[in-house]
């Protein structure tokens, strides 16, 4: 029977250095989470953090005239790299260092190594590619916070990758695909719809706030750690047709319940 647990508490030394986040995606959720990110670093500042975050923003899109609707982007950005644009916004506001990574993902050292690494993914393809990532044994990456949307609703996880080098720990907390397989299974992207083409399609797809309100959840989850030291959920289920919101708790005995859900579903998968 698994362990009784109902909080984790992160054994890094924060305190001693900088913070290194890095955003993978800067669309719709991506770009919300860059834009807060800001706030968070001037929360540990004034909480008595003498380093707050360094953060990297990866992604090779550029921006189109349908990102102009619900990503926080001009029409006299159009064709600048979303990454780019974002990083130098922040920078000149905020008087940061912050860095910018205008490409797309496939390999390892596309990614510096990183306390968070936070992926607001549209993919389920690049999301198997970022679980590859970390999990390598020659990478460090502390934690996963993923998140993902459909049109009015959203999920976010934290976890902690299990490299193939270490054994699992009982109190570390399951990254997004372990509980939830279909996540990585790049065949059902086929299922999805394609992006919207057009603003009034875009629009109709998605709720506008969804991206805000999934990143404002995820950025709460890091203020807590961070500030706390601990939690006791690591992550959530936002559903804004009903409002309902629901979290992951830390608690081993619903996560090898989902985990034997889990399972079931990867044998479905092959």
């Amino acid at each position: 029977m698994p362990k009784s647990i109902s909080e984790h508490l992160p054994n890094v030394a924060w305190f001693s250095r900088r913070i290194i986040v890095t955003v993978v995606g800067c669309g719709g959720t991506g770009a919300q989470v860059a834009l807060a990110l800001p706030y968070l670093h001037q929360a540990l500042l004034a909480d008595g953090h003498q380093y707050g975050l360094r953060v990297f923003l990866v992604d090779g899109d550029t921006i189109t005239e349908t990102n102009c609707v619900r990503q926080p982007f001009a029409r006299s950005e159009i064709g600048l790299y979303k990454a780019v644009v974002l990083i130098h916004r922040l920078n000149l506001f905020w008087g940061l260092d912050w860095e910018a990574v205008p490409h797309f993902v496939k390999w390892g050292q596309d990614l510096p190594d990183s306390d968070f690494l936070i992926s607001c993914v549209d993919t389920r393809a690049a999301r198997a590619t970022l679980a590859r990532i970390v999990s390598l044994k020659s990478r460090t990456f502390r934690y996963w916070l993923d998140a993902g949307n459909t049109s009015d609703r959203g999920q976010f996880v934290l976890g902690q990758p299990l490299r193939r080098d270490h054994k699992d720990r009982e109190k570390r907390l399951p990254c997004v695909h372990e509980l939830f397989p279909s996540i990585i299974h790049a065949r059902a992207d086929q299922r999805d719809r394609l992006p919207a083409c057009s603003a009034a399609e875009a629009i109709a797809l998605q709720e506008p706030y969804l991206n805000s309100t999934l990143a404002n959840h995820m950025l709460a989850l890091l203020a807590r750690l961070f500030r706390h030291g601990r939690i006791h959920y690591h992550g959530g289920f936002i559903n804004l047709a009903t409002g309902y919101v629901s979290s992951l708790p830390v608690n081993p005995a619903i996560w090898a319940r989902m985990r034997k859900a889990a399972e079931k579903e990867r044998r479905r998968l092959k």
